[in-house]
């Protein structure tokens, strides 16, 4: 080989290996910057793992952090009113960075997704000026996820959406390098933007004129999974309904059902549903978590009636209680079906789910590698009869939660409130439920009308018949479940 010849090969292999070398660079950097997966820190304790974990939702619908945090900066008209994501009446923690009910990891970089307790965390204040309490796995009764599921893909579609004015916000608030810049100009941001619209067209039906707000503490959750999890034709069915209490899961025993209408057969599955629905992504640490949400919920206590309660009263309420109610609250009726005709109550969300749907659910499931009891594949006709642990936490009443108070339960239909307000968080503990008429509540809370779709009070026609002095009993019984 000439001298020639042998320095060419040499040169050759030099910017060979350099260009080995900046390959992995750009690599390393790409994977650093875009995928590189960090935990989160360690939580001081269980209760705030359950308002601040990961699910593992972040890769496939997270939001980059600094986004989600300018876009009430941005776009405070598309909410429905001041205080950025405060105004969706969303719990929001002294000193947190981020409302309850959203975990923030780096994958690549920070991002935001939602978790169980976006649904499932309860604001409540026992006099007025106090700071709210905040009771974990209770229900979301101040959450309008309507409101923000409309504002993320409302934004998307406007204008000022773009790189420029969004990195123009975020570079007030911290310094990305040059690298981020890059990112964030060129593939995270077309990226979110993209999937926005596509979750705006997904989510179309949710503002359909002729039907009402679901309002805070309510979901149409049959609907949101037909038509985002399952990609299933869409239909003229509608049915919010309460976020549920999940506390105390253990006394879900074999025979019993889970959900509004008892579509799902066990907590597994449940929160399994909840969790894919949420965007998690079923590999990776999907049974850690699962395995660790569900020994904390089932494990839960319901929260303790935090006033006084007239003794005497109670004891009179008890034996009301076993006469009248206990038959299916305190029974092994409890966690199984009422048929419709013995329940009465507003049908709606039972028309929202039905056996070809559960099929489908657990098809899709089942395609993902993930193994649970899953959803009841029969025709479901009742309503679930509920466990009352915690049940003056759970206000409003009824699957959908158009009886704000027990007091009001307890009354005929006609004599029920016809127009209330309900996310409002001061505790009434005469009438045992929140405030729900006034300024204040019609100012904070979604105005429900019984007679609009969804909204019926009618049913549970149990106890309405007891006399003014043992309703009061009663209801103080009810107090100390």
């Amino acid at each position: 080989m000439s001298k020639a010849k042998g320095s060419l090969k040499r040169k050759l292999g030099i910017l060979l290996v350099l260009l080995l070398a900046l390959g992995f660079a750009v690599g390393y950097l790409a994977w650093d910057r875009l995928f590189r997966e960090l935990p989160q820190p360690a939580f001081a304790n269980a209760d705030e793992r359950f308002m601040y974990g990961s699910l593992g939702a972040e890769a496939s619908a997270g939001i980059p952090y600094w986004i989600f945090v300018v876009l009430p900066r941005m776009f405070p008209e598309y909410l429905p009113g001041p205080g950025g994501y405060a105004a969706l009446g969303i719990p929001w923690e002294a000193g947190r960075d981020l409302p309850v009910g959203f975990a923030k990891k780096r994958i690549g970089f920070e991002r935001v997704s939602s978790n169980c307790a976006l649904c499932h965390t309860t604001s409540y204040r026992t006099v007025d000026n106090e700071v709210p309490r905040l009771q974990v796995a209770g229900p979301g009764n101040g959450s309008d996820l309507q409101a923000l599921l409309r504002f993320l893909t409302t934004v998307a579609a406007d204008p000022r959406f773009n790189a420029d004015n969004l990195l123009r916000e975020i570079g007030g608030l911290t310094k990305l390098d040059w690298i981020d810049q890059l990112l964030y100009r060129f593939r995270i941001i077309p990226a979110l933007k993209q999937r926005l619209l596509e979750s705006r067209q997904q989510l179309a039906w949710i503002d359909h004129p002729k039907r009402p707000p679901w309002g805070r503490g309510r979901v149409d959750a049959m609907n949101l999974t037909k038509y985002l999890l399952l990609q299933l034709q869409q239909d003229d069915s509608f049915g919010p309904s309460d976020m549920p209490a999940i506390w105390n899961l253990k006394k879900y025993r074999q025979g019993t059902v889970l959900g509004w209408d008892g579509a799902t057969w066990d907590a597994r599955s449940a929160l399994i549903d909840s969790a894919l629905g949420l965007g998690s992504e079923s590999g990776g640490d999907f049974r850690e978590h699962l395995d660790w949400l569900l020994d904390y919920l089932q494990n839960y206590p319901p929260p303790k009636y935090p006033y006084p309660v007239d003794a005497a009263l109670v004891g009179q309420g008890r034996a009301l209680f076993e006469a009248h109610c206990a038959g299916c609250h305190a029974s092994q009726r409890t966690g199984t079906r009422v048929p419709m005709a013995e329940i009465g109550s507003d049908p709606n969300r039972l028309e929202s789910w039905n056996k070809e749907a559960a099929i489908v659910a657990n098809r899709t499931v089942r395609e993902l590698g993930v193994e649970r009891m899953g959803m009841v594949e029969e025709s479901l006709e009742g309503y679930h009869i509920p466990f009352l642990d915690g049940l003056w936490l759970r206000a409003p009443y009824l699957h959908n939660g158009a009886v704000p108070s027990l007091s009001d339960l307890l009354q005929p239909v006609e004599r029920r409130p016809s127009v209330f307000y309900r996310g409002y968080d001061l505790y009434d503990p005469v009438r045992v439920g929140f405030v729900s008429q006034g300024e204040a509540a019609a100012r904070v809370g979604t105005r429900i009308d019984v007679t609009e779709r969804g909204n019926g009070n009618g049913g549970h026609l149990f106890g309405t018949e007891l006399r003014e002095e043992e309703k009061r009993a009663l209801v103080e019984y009810l107090k100390t479940l």
